[in-house]
């Protein structure tokens, strides 16, 4: 399993680390260079709906189809959470008839409700603990 760790940097600025040696800069929105942890939350969601729908996507319209997916949503800063994350997937959908985007559509929603982890656990709930741990 890969370690995760997030180490501080400055103020309201922290380095995210993976044990496979990827690094992400997080900080509030007033750091230039930085994803907020609510960008990441989306770009996260985002990417997971992209890699659920790859092997769909690629079947149909082949191994250099391009696509990119926009995530949104505003937070809801009284009860600081986001209430609704939206996703809109863009691809050049010409070569398909209207019946084979119909068809399209229905396979890629299957599967990315099917193994995106990020999404399903955003849909379902999920238990998160916290403690302080002396160094």
């Amino acid at each position: 399993m890969t370690d995760l760790w997030v180490e501080r940097t400055g103020v309201r600025r922290y380095t995210g680390h993976s044990s496979r040696g990827a690094e992400v800069l997080v900080g509030s929105e007033d750091v230039e260079g930085v994803f907020t942890p609510g960008e990441l939350l989306k770009i996260a969601l985002a990417a997971c709906s992209g890699m659920s729908s790859d092997h769909p996507l690629r079947t149909r319209l082949g191994d250099d189809y391009a696509a990119t997916i926009h995530v949104s949503g505003p937070a809801d800063r009284e009860r600081e959470l986001y209430p609704l994350l939206e996703e809109k997937l863009e691809l050049d959908l010409s070569a398909l008839s209207e019946d084979e985007i119909r068809k399209l559509v229905v396979v890629v929603e299957r599967s990315i409700d099917k193994v995106c982890t990020v999404g399903r656990t955003l849909k379902e709930g999920t238990e998160v603990t916290f403690e302080v741990t002396p160094k």
